[in-house]
């Protein structure tokens, strides 16, 4: 999936605009919300500054203040937008529950914890390391998913659910990459430096996977649930079991992270 152009990205908008409107209509309880969530709202930017703001603000930090950085942030750097815009899509296209493009913006935690890492990755290349810390310490409370700030995240990304994806400082993802719940990316001891696993295009880890230390896990590989991977995966291979084992090839040119198929 490539980054949406400009034309895309303002359908995708004026898409996320009627179906809250349709959402008003069919739901006027909710009419309060929707309005001030997605409707009063000029633009996407603006929409996704507030709507991250309100989830995570605390005692500690208000919506208000909260807002301000973010938006300052989506200002300083489009390709977040464009990067969130590309994750909804993905969430359209390979969620089965996912039949509307608004539904991932307001309700699906998997999403909003990737696009405030996003703003926390920011924040940490600016060398804001401390309100970066602060910052993903409250989305692990709130979203229940831990993305340590330095890791590096490409577009097209899907956090199915979300609850307890673990994710480490090196830890480098590339783009159109589907994870389900439970997933770890992480060290596998305590040494330090580069340590993280680095997970390629169209990759699909299933739920509760472990993929652990500074290995590979090649284009379009699959790894079923459950496993524990200490080593480099092939491209188009599917790995499952403790140690991880290669137990099949792909059987299509479709990315096992679009098509989405549990089986092994």
């Amino acid at each position: 999936m490539n980054m949406l152009n400009h034309t895309q990205a303002e359908t995708l908008w004026l898409t996320i605009r009627e179906e809250t409107e349709l959402a008003v209509r069919n739901e006027p309880m909710l009419a309060s919300f929707l309005h001030l969530t997605v409707l009063r709202h000029k633009n996407f930017a603006r929409m996704l500054a507030f709507h991250l703001s309100s989830k995570m603000a605390s005692a500690v930090m208000d919506t208000r203040a909260l807002f301000e950085i973010y938006l300052e942030v989506l200002r300083e750097d489009p390709r977040i937008i464009q990067a969130a815009m590309a994750d909804i899509v993905a969430y359209y296209e390979r969620d089965p529950a996912c039949d509307a493009y608004s539904l991932p913006l307001l309700y699906y935690k998997g999403f909003h914890a990737i696009q405030t890492h996003r703003i926390n990755h920011w924040l940490w290349v600016q060398e804001r390391k401390t309100l970066a810390y602060f910052l993903q310490n409250r989305a692990s409370e709130v979203f229940g998913v831990d993305i340590h700030p330095a890791a590096r995240l490409g577009h097209g990304i899907m956090i199915d659910h979300g609850t307890g994806v673990v994710i480490g400082e090196t830890a480098v993802l590339g783009n159109d990459i589907s994870l389900l719940h439970g997933v770890t990316l992480g060290g596998s001891g305590k040494e330090s430096g580069d340590r993280h696993p680095k997970i390629s295009d169209g990759v699909m880890i299933g739920a509760n996977a472990s993929v652990l230390g500074n290995i590979r896990i090649h284009t379009c590989a699959k790894i079923g649930a459950g496993s524990v991977v200490v080593m480099d995966v092939p491209a188009h291979s599917t790995v499952v079991g403790v140690p991880a084992k290669v137990v099949g090839q792909a059987a299509t040119e479709q990315s096992p992270a679009q098509d989405m198929d549990q089986r092994i």
